[in-house]
C-alpha cells in the first residue's frame, strides 16, 4: 500500500474524493525519525505544516501524534495520513478484514472508526496551529477486497465518533485535580517504606470495574475496597449504569424483596418481577426433582 510513494494508497484515496482526472502517481514521504516520541510528535507536527505549504501530495508512514489526556500526553501513531494539495489531511487506517461486496463486519469497522477518530482529534490540534490545514472528518479505510490480497478502501464518517471521544476526555478528571486532593508530601514512589504508601493508597478514592483486573495493577486493591463497601461497581460498569439509584447490592436486594424502594420506579419493578421469576423457576425445579425421585 505505501510503496512507490504510495501510489496504491494515492489511487483509492483518489477514487473516493471522486476529483475525476488520473490519480497522482507517487507522493512526497518524509522522514518522520527523531528521538523518543515526543521528539517524533514534533517532526511530524513540522511534516504537517511543510507538506501543507508545499501544495503537494504528501504521505506520512506511521507519523505520530500527540492528544492531552486529563493533562497528561497520550501518544498515537496512526497507519497513514496523506496531506493533499488543498490542504485537507486524511487519516488511513489499514485493517486486516475483509471487505465482502463493499461491505465489512459492522462491529469491526465501528472499531476501526473510534481508532481513527481519535487520531483525527489529535490531528485537530495541529492543524489549529497550521494555516490552510483542515482534518477531514471521513476517514479511508483500507482492507482486503472480497476473498483476495487485493486491497479495497472506503470512507468512513466519524463525526459522531469525534463528539463523543470529545465529551469523554471532556469529563475525565485531571492528573493536577486528583493531586490537590492529596495530603502534603504524599508520594506512591516505589521505594518508599510499605506503610506510607498504603497509607497514600488508601487516601485515594477507589473506583473499581471489573474491567480493571485487565488494566490496572492495584486492580484488587480496589476491588477489595469495593466488596467492603458492598458497592454495585463490583459487578460492572454496565450493571451499575442499570440500578440507576440503588449503589449497594444490599438495596438492590432489599429492592428485589419488596422490603425497600418505590414501587413505581421501573429499575425496582424490573428487580421484583427478576425476583418473582426466579423463585418461580426454583420451585419449579424442586417439584421436578421431587417427581424424578418418586
Amino acid at each position: 500500500m505505501k510503496a512507490d510513494g504510495g501510489t496504491e494508497l494515492l489511487r483509492l484515496l483518489y477514487e473516493h474524493v471522486g476529483a475525476g482526472g488520473e490519480p497522482p502517481k507517487d507522493a512526497a514521504v518524509p522522514d518522520l525519525s527523531a528521538a523518543g516520541p515526543e521528539g517524533r510528535a514534533a517532526r511530524t507536527a513540522l511534516a504537517l505544516r511543510e507538506a501543507t505549504a508545499s501544495g503537494a501530495w504528501t504521505l506520512l508512514d506511521h507519523p505520530m501524534l500527540a492528544l492531552n489526556v486529563a493533562g497528561s500526553p497520550a501518544y498515537l501513531e496512526p497507519d497513514a495520513v496523506v496531506v493533499a494539495p488543498d490542504g485537507r489531511w486524511t487519516v488511513v487506517e489499514i485493517k486486516s478484514f475483509p471487505m465482502i461486496d463493499a461491505a465489512a463486519d459492522p462491529a469491526k469497522v465501528g472499531a476501526a472508526a473510534r481508532q481513527a477518530a481519535v487520531y483525527a482529534l489529535a490531528l485537530e490540534r495541529v492543524a489549529a496551529l497550521t494555516e490552510g490545514a483542515e482534518v477531514a472528518h471521513s476517514v479511508l479505510l483500507v482492507c482486503p477486497k472480497d476473498f483476495s490480497n487485493l486491497p479495497t478502501a472506503s470512507f468512513v464518517d466519524v463525526r459522531k465518533q469525534l463528539s463523543v471521544t470529545r465529551r469523554q476526555l471532556a469529563r475525565l478528571t485531571r492528573i493536577e485535580e486528583i493531586a490537590d486532593t492529596l495530603e502534603p508530601g504524599a508520594s506512591f514512589a516505589p521505594d518508599r517504606p510499605a506503610a506510607e504508601l498504603t497509607q497514600t493508597v488508601e487516601s485515594v478514592p477507589a473506583a473499581y470495574a471489573p474491567e480493571c483486573l485487565a488494566a490496572c495493577e492495584l486492580a484488587f486493591h480496589c476491588r477489595e475496597r469495593a466488596r467492603a463497601a458492598d458497592t454495585v461497581t463490583a459487578l460492572g460498569r454496565g450493571l451499575r449504569a442499570e440500578l440507576g439509584g440503588l449503589t449497594t447490592i444490599g438495596e438492590v436486594l432489599s429492592a428485589a424483596r419488596a422490603a425497600s424502594g418505590d414501587p413505581d420506579d421501573p429499575t425496582v419493578m424490573a428487580l421484583r418481577r427478576a425476583a418473582a421469576l426466579r423463585t418461580e423457576a426454583l420451585a419449579g425445579a424442586r417439584c421436578g426433582e421431587a417427581a424424578a425421585c418418586s
